[in-house]
């Protein structure tokens, strides 16, 4: 497949401007910008447009949609050394294609769902990192665990507690989605509370990894930085608009 050197080149530069902006948070914080890592979202994303994204240097690339992934990922099968994360909710039936094609998953909200994965990841004899999606601002819309009353967050020690002793999963840290504020700060608080969650885990499940934050999006990925993301999802400021 031919791509069109202009598209290539303005993938190039947005990315260029998006690393600079990752590196300044990342600085601003007191992190190193290797700290952080970019996971462009291809949502609706072409796959001329992804093969342009991979020549301009990006190894790793979230998906929202097991199946239009698997088209995907089977069709740019011949490059190496790039990554899928599945960053999208999760349907039952859909399980089993996503431990067949994904890397990571961010995207683990109940236990019906864990122990889909886990069934699934050890008949194909792997073990699947994922990470727990938990909801921290109480919205109706958002999917995850609810970690938005602190008050409640020993509730949920005893199913993360469960999904930890699966084998065929490992729980590698904490997935967030924030409301859609036009003002980014307005996402700080709710960062801050994850933080302070993510510390409490840390505290009463010691023997479980809870280092990656996977936060922020095109409009506060540098504020998710400065509270502490090691993973930002960034689609809109490296390949323009979606359709639809």
């Amino acid at each position: 497949m031919e791509i069109e050197e202009a598209k290539i080149a303005i993938i190039g530069s947005n990315l260029e401007k998006v690393q600079q902006r990752i590196a300044k948070a990342a600085e601003r914080s007191g992190r190193h910008s290797g700290s952080v890592k970019l996971i462009a979202v291809t949502k609706l994303v072409s796959l001329d447009v992804i093969q342009a994204g991979i020549q301009n240097g990006i190894t790793c690339f979230g998906e929202n949609y097991a199946d239009q992934a698997a088209e995907k990922i089977q069709a740019l099968e011949g490059h190496t050394g790039v990554e899928w994360h599945m960053i999208g909710h999760i349907q039952s039936r859909k399980a089993q294609t996503v431990c067949e094609y994904f890397d990571l998953v961010h995207s683990v909200d109940r236990m019906k769902i864990a122990r889909y994965l886990d069934r699934y990841s050890g008949e194909m004899n792997r073990v699947l990192p994922v990470l727990m999606e938990v909801n921290v601002s109480g919205e109706d819309s958002k999917f995850g665990w609810p970690a938005y009353d602190e008050e409640g967050w020993e509730n949920l020690l005893t199913p993360f507690r469960q999904i930890a002793e699966l084998p065929n999963v490992e729980i590698r840290g904490l997935m967030s989605m924030p409301p859609l504020f036009e003002d980014p700060e307005k996402t700080r608080p709710l960062y801050k509370k994850l933080v302070r969650f993510r510390q409490y885990l840390q505290q009463e499940i010691p023997d479980v990894c809870w280092d990656e934050l996977s936060i922020g999006t095109s409009f506060d990925y540098e504020v998710a930085i400065e509270e502490g993301a090691t993973m930002v999802r960034v689609g809109t400021d490296i390949f323009g608009s979606r359709p639809g």
